[in-house]
């Protein structure tokens, strides 16, 4: 070895080695060989990589190693989710086209990653925005269209005036859209949707088998899908001949009931609103629809409602109640109506005291239980009825039943499941995403209601123009191409027009993980032997920001897959890991907007790829945030630079003569300490505990440096010696590999191996060398420490108490007492009652 480590010399020679002899590529090994398939989220290519998507990668980049060197066939593929919203903003901003833009970042992405060492199969390689991809987003529509669970339905969207277009909602601010226009509102239009609500149930139950996901994870998408069991009772309407309905999961409550609040963009306003009133509420309604739903269902938000004027009447009591349109009600949850109970639900309660309306108390606390103590807050808890007709006296639970059972007799109730998830909303009025492959054919319809037309399979992929009209106004960009709108009909021939929205990008990220089986595939989205074969994915490493939207559809969508025949999973990954974020030198998320970035390729050529990665995995447990730390990164590099050090002195240390000379270092000893790490690298390699093994390793290293110090550097080593330090240098770059792969294979070839470590398999550790040979007991006089003694593990009892008493405070603490008893606790304490 040189005198100098030249990292990148030596990271550019192994990448070379490693691509090579094909080390990365999956499916090489017998099929009886076990799989590992390891994913991590996929980037988007909006320009250069940063430390936030090194962490990521490097997290996958380890496990994937660890496992081949496991004997595992391992499948760890890279794409780009490239088609969506920040490309074509930036088309817009500069003038350059989302395709161009987009090549260019996969280049630069790809260049970066290379240069980190991760180790991905680059043949699988894909990227969204190819047609070959999204020719099978468009299978999966018509596949979905089929099977009626894709559909057009009418929905609000985020609307600026002056634009005269959709605004996404990272688009609009306070009611200003991102060019300044003020006045952005609420409009509804038609769109796509996919009736993932099907699934809600099975979607449900499939998270009791996520065993190895993060508890979070599966309870926010537990929230997010939101199954309740309730009532749906309708309330008539005073003066009217329809009712609204509501939907309850306390139908105990109802004779509670004081007012209805009705979504102000429920269809019945309208109708039941008092003359005098409706301007009001229409002045209303149209301010809840500029300031956006998100915003009006805000944690911590204000309760704003308007009186209606209108009054219905309680199907239990005949009471007429009030009806208001409230900010907290939604069209689209439940019946867009909910009855008001302020007594019992703390939302109801504040809106009660903010508009002077009454409460009324309904349930008691049950016998014995402590009664409320705020007056300022609603009692929502089960109980007994009071003040309840013929359910008085009755606990919350058997009340709903009779309830529930009364309604049902007499037709104005029903029992009723709800669920908070609402169907997936997909089309997008954007120019950068995956045509949606149908025309509209006002010849076999009518030009207000044409035909729907599925465009043929063998006429896929309905390609992007590659002209672009993006003035972020107007029509979307495609009804602005007419070559690319203007088509003839499918079933009839005649002149037609193509759907101009695009899919949601969330659609292109459900199922990727499938097309890395076979991405070459032209007959189907993959195969399914291999699907059989890899699925599902072993280890998914990403952000848990990603825990409700995108890991729900893609648990969905994989559903659907098996539906088609194309896997037998229900359930597309089997582990889950989150990783932190990494945060700027600011304190902040890592952002472009943020200007806080730090890029990973300058410390590559400064200190290399290993410090790099090893810093990224070091600096916290792998689900925490950490921050960029320009000092701890030199420290991984002084570390690294150490354990090549040692293996160069050792390389070069004379041989001894045969005979046995004074013994320098305690061979047991270091055997013991680089078999302890070997265990614990692999423990908590298996636990992706990442951080804790770089610790081990690096006391590894402090151990070999005390064996091999300065005043051995001249001494030759005996056989034995060599022998040790050889094992525990390749038990060093054993662990290393996983983590500092490139510096691992350097020592690896040092000590004179031909082949490389991930053509090596895992090593076992000793468990011989692990079992202690002393023991520490603590000793106690009266309960009171006084001192603690290391036996040998095989000292008797006998001989633990009598060293105990031996103690300088021991002694002290005994003299002129009567020894009581002696409490003695194997393997921990010896306590002296003295008295």
């Amino acid at each position: 070895m040189d005198e100098r480590y030249d990292a990148p010399e030596v990271e550019a020679r192994w990448q070379r080695i490693w691509e090579e002899r094909g080390l990365f590529r999956a499916g090489l090994k017998p099929p009886d060989t076990p799989k590992e398939y390891v994913l991590e989220m996929f980037p988007y290519p909006s320009g250069a990589m940063h430390m936030g998507h090194a962490r990521v990668y490097a997290i996958g980049d380890v496990l994937a190693r660890y496992g081949r060197m496991r004997g595992r066939d391992v499948l760890h593929p890279m794409g780009y989710d490239a088609l969506g919203l920040p490309a074509e903003n930036a088309a817009i901003r500069d003038g350059v086209h989302p395709a161009e833009r987009t090549r260019a970042n996969i280049v630069s992405f790809r260049a970066e990653m290379k240069s980190m060492g991760f180790s991905f199969d680059w043949g699988r390689e894909f990227a969204t925005s190819d047609p070959a991809y999204y020719r099978w987003n468009q299978w999966f529509f018509l596949k979905m269209l089929e099977r009626d669970l894709v559909y057009r339905r009418q929905g609000w969207v985020n609307w600026c005036p002056v634009c005269r277009t959709v605004l996404a909602n990272e688009q609009v601010q306070d009611g200003v859209c991102w060019r300044g226009h003020p006045g952005v509102t609420q409009k509804l239009i038609w769109e796509w949707a996919f009736r993932i609500t099907r699934y809600a149930d099975a979607l449900l139950e499939g998270l009791d088998r996520l065993t190895e996901w993060p508890e979070r994870i599966t309870a926010m998408q537990r929230n997010w899908i939101g199954r309740s069991e309730g009532a749906e009772v309708d309330f008539p309407v005073e003066g009217r001949d329809f009712s609204v309905r509501v939907y309850t999961t306390r139908l105990d409550t109802i004779y509670g009931c004081t007012y209805l609040v009705i979504a102000p963009e429920h269809p019945l306003v309208a109708r039941l609103v008092a003359p005098a009133r409706a301007a009001e509420v229409a002045a209303f309604a149209a301010r809840m629809l500029r300031i956006g739903r998100t915003e009006r269902t805000a944690v911590g938000q204000a309760k704003e409602g308007v009186d209606t004027g209108a009054f219905a009447r309680n199907p239990f009591t005949g009471e007429r109640v009030p009806v208001w349109v409230a900010n907290f009600v939604l069209a689209d949850y439940g019946t867009g109506a909910v009855m008001s109970v302020p007594a019992h639900d703390q939302r109801d309660f504040e809106f009660a005291r903010a508009y002077g309306l009454p409460v009324k108390v309904v349930v008691q606390p049950p016998p014995g239980a402590a009664q409320p103590a705020d007056p300022d807050a609603a009692y929502t808890g089960d109980g007994v009825l009071v003040d309840s007709g013929e359910v008085s006296g009755a606990t919350s639970a058997e009340a709903r039943q009779r309830l529930m059972a009364k309604a049902t007799a007499e037709g104005f109730g029903r029992a009723r499941v709800n669920y908070q998830l609402r169907d997936w909303g997909f089309s997008r009025q954007r120019y950068w995403g995956t045509p949606i492959p149908v025309v509209y054919c006002a010849s076999e319809g009518t030009p207000e209601k044409p035909r729907i037309v599925p465009v043929p399979y063998e006429a896929l992929p309905v390609m992007l123009p590659a002209k672009a009209v993006l003035t972020g106004e107007g029509d979307p960009p495609l009804a602005k191409v007419p070559e690319f709108i203007e088509v003839a009909c499918p079933s009839c021939g005649k002149p037609a027009r193509r759907e101009a929205d695009t899919m949601d990008t969330f659609v292109d990220s459900s199922w990727y993980f499938g097309r890395f089986l076979s991405p070459g595939d032209e007959q189907l989205p993959f195969e399914p032997k291999e699907a059989a074969r890899w699925l599902p994915v072993d280890t998914y490493i990403g952000g848990p920001e990603h825990a409700v939207l995108h890991l729900l559809y893609f648990r969905f969508w994989t559903r659907v897959m098996r539906e088609l025949g194309l896997c037998t999973v229900d359930e597309p990954a089997r582990r889950l890991v989150t990783q932190g974020i990494v945060l700027g030198p600011d304190g902040e998320k890592m952002s472009k907007s943020r200007g806080n970035v730090v890029s990973p390729t300058p410390y590559v050529k400064r200190f290399g790829a290993d410090t790099t990665r090893l810093f990224a995995l070091f600096a916290a447990p792998v689900e925490r945030d950490f921050a960029w730390n320009d000092s701890q990164v030199e420290g991984m590099h002084r570390f690294l630079l150490r354990a090549w050090r040692l293996s160069r002195r050792f390389a070069v240390l004379p041989r001894a003569a045969a005979e046995p000379g004074e013994e320098k270092f305690a061979i047991p000893t270091l055997r013991r300490a680089a078999h302890a790490a070997l265990r614990k690298v692999t423990e908590d390699l298996e636990r992706v505990h990442l951080n804790t093994p770089i610790a081990a390793l690096m006391e590894l290293t402090n151990t070999l440096s005390l064996c091999m110090g300065p005043e051995e550097q001249e001494r030759p080593l005996r056989e034995d010696e060599r022998t040790a330090l050889h094992e525990a240098l390749e038990i060093l770059a054993t662990g290393l590999a996983p983590f500092a792969p490139h510096l691992a294979e350097e020592i690896w070839s040092g000590l004179g191996h031909a082949q490389t470590l991930l053509e090596t398999p895992w090593p076992a550790w000793d468990p011989g060398l692990l079992v202690a040979e002393s023991l520490v007991y603590a000793v106690q006089v009266n309960g009171k420490l006084r001192g603690e003694i290391e036996v040998p593990v095989t000292a008797t009892r006998e001989e633990i108490e009598a060293r105990a008493r031996q103690e300088e405070k021991v002694v002290a603490q005994m003299a002129g007492k009567t020894l009581r008893k002696t409490v003695f606790v194997e393997r921990r304490l010896v306590n002296f009652v003295v008295g």
